[in-house]
């Protein structure tokens, strides 16, 4: 058996991008189930509403760490430049500035709830319904970066926490009666503070 210590960095990345998937997938349902027209559910609202907030800090702090451990991995040798500047590393380039820029979207989206007074809360739901596209080109940085990506597991623990929220979010952009699509767009319905 290899000495895991050899490779810690990398576990460490390894690790806190599945959990940054996970988490984000987790946050961005529950935004999409606190937004919803579900009566049920919208009862729920201030419950939802922590619940997405903590994993969207968890996330935050998945990616913070996903990043920075890979400062230590002997095998890539980063710069501090290629981690965090999209195309400036040599690594699946296209695929890991995806990561990059995703990285930066959820952190400026995900910590503009903290603004939404000094936006005002209607552009501060319009603006972060754009959450769903960096969570999606997360996943695209994950398929497309991960070393991972084409095993049984991390597919499977893919689909099981992203499947739900690209279900529902997909869902929402279907054509159903009154409400044409584009009505409940995506993080945020009309009458909710969104995700």
């Amino acid at each position: 058996m290899t000495d895991p210590s050899a490779h810690l960095f990398w576990i460490t990345s390894r690790a806190s991008g599945v959990t940054a998937l996970v988490a984000s997938s987790a946050a961005v349902l529950a935004g999409l189930l606190q937004s919803g027209g579900v009566t049920r559910i919208r009862k729920r609202g201030p419950e939802l509403r922590a619940l997405h907030e903590a994993l969207s800090l968890a996330t935050l702090s998945a990616i913070a760490i996903h990043g920075a451990s890979l400062l230590g991995d002997s095998y890539l040798h980063p710069s501090v430049g290629q981690i965090l500047l999209p195309f400036a590393g040599s690594y699946r380039t296209v695929f890991t500035s995806v990561g990059i820029i995703a990285g930066y979207g959820l952190a400026a989206l995900g910590l503009s709830y903290y603004a939404r007074g000094r936006i005002g809360a209607a552009r501060w739901r319009s603006v972060h319904r754009f959450t769903a596209v960096f969570w999606l080109a997360g996943i695209v940085h994950s398929l497309g970066a991960g070393t991972d990506a084409p095993t049984w597991w991390f597919l499977g623990i893919s689909v099981m926490s992203a499947g739900p929220a690209l279900l529902l979010l997909a869902y929402r952009h279907l054509p159903r009666g009154r409400g044409a699509p584009g009505t409940a767009l995506a993080m945020g319905g009309p009458k909710g503070e969104g995700a």
